[in-house]
């Protein structure tokens, strides 16, 4: 069991501030029509949503960069949007929550990736996806990669945020991660089932259950599936840590040449999983930034993810909440 001191709390919460993190992958927005239905279209025998209220927040790697932003962090968001009023939408989120742009490029040959839910009398409806899963053209991949390249001096660590909507292509996360080891940056990886295996090299992989079932074509059903599924990434991938999210059974953290870690879930109560992992990635990599190991970093991400996990819908963990959280807990 993973134990730290009130005072290595608290030194480590200090060292968040002012991290520069970059996030680089698929740049989402969440759009929200909630309101009531009362009746049925004379048009065709389907309800009618009487709209009460309509808002957007951001979704994959933007909800990324947000949760470094609440933590404490300076997020530098890299990726693309549509030139299309979502992709103004989304600018102006930025702006809202003082989250730099200028990694932001506008590519007017694809959409601002938009997911649209329709929620009347609190249930779900329905889900409108607007979007292209092509990867980025050449150009596009230059620009970011010229991007990154020119910045990287001034960062503490780097996410790969892949929802395989095409912004991570197999040349640019090969050319990203050569560049950020040739200068011994911090790089860690959320996955996705494409491009899966193309993430050699880096700090930390960061796995959920499903993705590792389907690319190591196996089930995890008890311990042992868990700690060969470990070893196998580190493996195959070369990486330095694995960190193997597990739901409601916790994470397990793996380094070569030593013992893997347990670490329970820290979710007191499940109202929704949505944008857990986001909090998970951010935690982790602005914990190693500040100067955690790999299992105090994964301790902090464990309680963070369990905290978003308790609120209903995509949310940021707020900083204040998971230090006294962890602090309360550790008395």
């Amino acid at each position: 069991m993973i134990k730290l001191s009130e005072n290595r709390i608290k030194e480590l919460k200090h060292n968040f501030e002012g991290k520069r993190i970059a996030i680089i992958g698929d740049m989402m927005l969440d759009g929200y029509f909630w309101g009531d239905v009362k009746r049925i279209s004379p048009e065709a025998p389907v309800p009618v949503l009487e709209v009460e209220e309509e808002f957007f927040r951001f979704g994959g790697a933007a909800n990324v960069a947000l949760n470094i932003s609440t933590l404490g962090g300076i997020p530098i968001p890299i990726g693309v949007i549509g030139d299309d009023n979502n992709g103004a939408i989304f600018s102006s989120l930025l702006n809202d929550s003082k989250i730099s742009d200028n990694g932001i490029i506008i590519d007017d040959t694809r959409p601002t990736t938009t997911k649209t839910r329709v929620i009347a009398d609190s249930q779900h409806v329905v889900r409108i996806d607007k979007e292209s899963k092509e990867y980025l053209n050449s150009k596009m991949e230059g620009k970011i990669f010229d991007y990154v390249k020119k910045n990287i001096n001034d960062l503490d660590g780097i996410i790969l945020q892949d929802y395989n909507k095409g912004v991570l292509t197999e040349l640019l996360i090969t050319k990203i991660v050569n560049e950020s080891n040739e200068m011994n940056k911090l790089i860690t990886v959320d996955p996705k089932f494409e491009n899966f295996w193309s993430y050699k090299n880096v700090t930390v992989f960061k796995p959920n259950r499903k993705e590792v079932e389907e690319k190591l074509g196996l089930k995890i059903t008890s311990s042992e599936d868990v700690s060969f599924a470990g070893s196998k990434l580190l493996e195959k991938l070369n990486v330095q840590y694995v960190l193997l999210t597990l739901g409601e059974e916790g994470i397990a953290v793996f380094e070569k040449g030593k013992e893997e870690k347990r670490m329970p879930t820290k979710a007191r109560k499940v109202a929704d999983v949505s944008g857990a992992g986001d909090t998970v990635i951010s935690t982790l990599t602005l914990s190693l930034a500040a100067g955690a190991d790999i299992l105090e970093a994964s301790y902090l991400a464990n309680y963070a993810g369990g905290i978003v996990c308790g609120e209903v819908g995509i949310v940021p963990v707020d900083k204040e909440k998971l230090f006294t959280t962890i602090i309360d807990d550790n008395k």
